[in-house]
């Protein structure tokens, strides 16, 4: 009987494990990976087996579908047999964190590999920033590079061990190695890892490189310093700590929370700092009241805990501003940093660390990558459909046979080298999935987005049709893929800026969506974005623009700059942006006027919605333009304008009564809207649903209708779910 199985069943351990089922129950045959799959041929007792090898899989390892077909063949003592090329359905394993059993052979210092970074098994490591080809075989990785020693070939030939077939095995014979080199290129004597970590603690700083990418990185208490160094203005850092016991004295954590942050993926997880937190950290994060906490998930981290005197350190991504992760040892020396910890591994995907956040008890991803790509889901056609995605936290995405793939996140758009880096993400995964061909490039209909060269390139080398898809109805499309809905879904689509379909800025819209179609059922009033793009950097505009709307006369200004504006006024594009108006309430409540990364002011709102009370009575008035509910933001503005705030409570009790008056109002039309239509779900999504009150209070006004609130669990919430939309849009479209 020949038994192809289906699934997450390369570079996870499951052809050992089939091994060791198969000897222990006495059958004869082997087990080959063919690039889509995995055969198993035995002589008897299939389903049997099949049942047995269910209880048996690795952590890492699943199982979709089993087929079954009796052959004829002489099948003698079982043995994995060599893997060849197929058709390339199967999964494409991820990287996942250093395996309990890995770290006691890191640890125990009677071990071969005490203290070696790379250790890992079949279980564990890298797999997905690795693979140059499927199958996945040491020859079609970078560890290609790194022949066995023959202990490690023992180890890797023997069923019993655990490294048993464990493709990226090695140990400090065979294995790559680190070298500290200081500013100048010049490798510095002595143990790698110690040297680092003694500089990190007196204050330099360094670069790391890990499996996927590079991380600078430097204590707590150096945060400005590298701000200088880097340029980030007050965007927050990522911070690793030693351990879960560490971390707990610097976030409080939920049990969800403590799953994700010790789960097998290990990403960066948005935790609200305690109240007793160090002034340290608020240089980490500043203005916010949570903070980007990861556990160490390689030995290359551990080791560098086991000479640190620090508990936790800044680590964030190894980039110049807008590209992409430096990921080749020579390039690494042009960010300017004190010195440099870098392997001798070449990185053949780079791949971020992912960020989550628990949001009204579901996960929301902020980034999506590490640990998490490129796990597929089920899509709405069955199409090959590229998708682009938008400007910002950009990535692409690959349909094949009912799924779609996400790439790995990209970043910012708008320069050439992330561009390169999208198209040879999206290439990259396209030959993993063994997809030569596709029938429509999904784009967004931005006619100023970056990533649109890239669709235009793709859809001439394929021979195939661009699909324009609305921003919005991406957003509601990628939503309805992320939690299974096949009807139109009544959604909210908030964020801060998408091209409206008559030339305006949208970004507070709802919508009657379906994969095919979409009606604008409600937006925001339109606020003039003065100079454009220049408004969306720069709060104090739209606040202007908000004042001068109401006759009032501008406080965030000079004489000179009033005049202009005014002049301006008239002309400038309307934005109807929750993401505007959120921005607009941290600058007049003096929170954050100056934006020094995306979505900085709303951002920074959140903290003072977590703590204020709905104590201030605002009115929402709804008018109908056209057919279309606008939703009267200037009135609830001009009471604001003129409130006296003098304390820290008043401030957050003024944000609470605007915002939440404001967004469940919104919500309960939409409900409206739903019950008129025979719907019984609302949804929501964009960058706005990242905030914890306002998703809080959305799904506590649709649950009060006995409504279905429908919130982001598997695709990113913002613009990194994009790409997602552009393919269910487009799969639906092409029939």
């Amino acid at each position: 009987m020949r038994i192809t199985v289906y699934g997450i069943v390369q570079g996870v351990g499951f052809r050992p494990t089939v091994y060791r089922v198969a000897k222990a129950m006495g059958l004869k045959g082997f087990v080959l990976n063919n690039g889509s799959n995995v055969e198993i041929h035995v002589d008897r007792d299939g389903e049997k087996f099949l049942a047995e090898l269910k209880r048996a899989l690795p952590a890492l390892a699943r199982i979709d579908r089993a087929e079954f077909e009796d052959i004829d063949e002489d099948l003698g003592e079982f043995s994995i047999a060599q893997s060849h090329d197929g058709k390339r359905v199967s999964l494409i394993p991820t990287d996942t964190a250093i395996c309990g059993n890995c770290v006691t052979d890191f640890e125990r210092p009677s071990d071969r590999r005490h203290l070696y970074p790379f250790t890992n098994c079949t279980e564990c490591g890298a797999r997905f920033t690795v693979i140059a080809d499927l199958p996945f075989d040491r020859a079609r990785t970078s560890m290609v590079d790194f022949p066995m020693c023959p202990t490690c070939s023992k180890e890797y030939s023997s069923p019993e061990d655990r490294r048993f077939h464990a493709q990226t095995i090695s140990c400090p014979k065979c294995g790559p190695k680190y070298t500290l080199y200081d500013n100048r290129k010049k490798p510095i004597r002595g143990d790698a890892f110690k040297g680092f970590a003694e500089k990190i603690d007196e204050g330099s700083v360094g670069l790391l490189k890990g499996w996927g990418g590079m991380h600078i990185i430097c204590t707590l208490e150096n945060a400005s310093r590298l701000r200088k160094v880097y340029r980030r203005g007050d965007k927050p850092y990522a911070v690793m700590i030693r351990n879960l016991a560490t971390a707990k004295k610097y976030v409080k954590l939920n049990d969800q929370e403590q799953r994700l942050l010790t789960s097998p993926q290990r990403p960066i997880v948005l935790l609200h700092k305690r109240e007793d937190s160090t002034e340290a950290l608020e240089k980490v994060s500043p203005g916010l009241g949570n903070l980007g906490v990861m556990l160490p998930y390689s030995g290359a981290h551990l080791l560098m805990f086991h000479h640190l005197k620090a508990d936790s350190v800044i680590m964030t991504s190894a980039n110049p501003p807008g590209e992409p992760m430096v990921v080749e040892n020579e390039k690494a020396f042009d960010l300017g940093l004190d010195y440099y910890l870098m392997h001798n591994r070449s990185i053949i995907h780079r791949c971020d660390d992912s960020v989550v956040k628990v949001n009204s008890g579901r996960t929301n991803f902020t980034r999506k990558s590490r640990g998490f790509v490129p796990v597929p889901v089920e899509a709405n056609h069955k199409h090959p459909v590229i998708g682009v995605g938008a400007q910002w936290d950009v990535t692409g995405s690959v349909s094949r046979n009912g799924e779609i793939f996400l790439t790995q996140y990209v970043g910012e758009s708008q320069q050439y080298p992330t561009l390169q880096y999208l198209d040879e993400a999206i290439h990259h995964l396209a030959g993993l999935l063994g997809v030569k061909q596709f029938e429509a490039i999904g784009l967004d209909k931005h006619p100023r987005y970056s990533t649109r060269i890239v669709a235009r390139r793709l859809a001439k080398e394929y021979g195939c049709q661009l699909i324009e898809t609305q921003h919005y109805h991406a957003h509601a499309a990628a939503l309805k893929i992320d939690r299974r809905i096949q009807g139109p879904l009544v959604c909210l689509t908030w964020d801060g800026t998408g091209y409206g379909d008559d030339g305006t800025s949208w970004g507070g819209e709802t919508l009657l969506a379906d994969f095919s179609s979409y009606k604008r059922l409600a937006t925001l009033d339109g606020i003039p974005l003065l100079g454009g793009d220049k408004a969306v950097a720069d709060p104090k505009r739209v606040v202007t623009a908000i004042q001068l709307r109401l006759g009032k006369k501008p406080t965030l200004i000079d004489v000179q700059e009033t005049e202009l504006y005014l002049k301006m006024l008239d002309k400038s594009v309307k934005a109807s942006s929750m993401g505007r108006v959120l921005d607009s309430v941290s600058c007049i409540l003096g929170i954050c006027c100056k934006r020094t990364y995306e979505g900085e002011p709303a951002i920074k709102l959140e903290r003072w919605l977590e703590a204020g009370k709905p104590r201030f009575d605002f009115e929402l008035e709804f008018v109908n333009e056209g057919g279309i509910g606008i939703a009267k933001t200037l009135p609830m503005f001009d009471q604001l304008l003129e409130m006296e705030i003098t304390t820290e409570s008043e401030r957050a009790d003024a944000a609470v009564s605007f915002v939440k008056t404001l967004v469940t109002g919104i919500a309960d039309r939409a409900c409206d809207f739903a019950e008129s239509n025979g719907l019984k779900q609302v949804g929501l999504t964009g960058g706005v649903s990242y905030s914890g009150p306002v998703t809080a209070w959305v799904k506590q006004a649709v649950e009060k209708r006995r409504l279905e609130f429908v919130g982001h669990e598997r695709i990113s919430n913002g613009d990194g779910g994009i790409s997602t939309g552009q393919s269910a849009i487009a799969g639906s479209l092409l029939g």
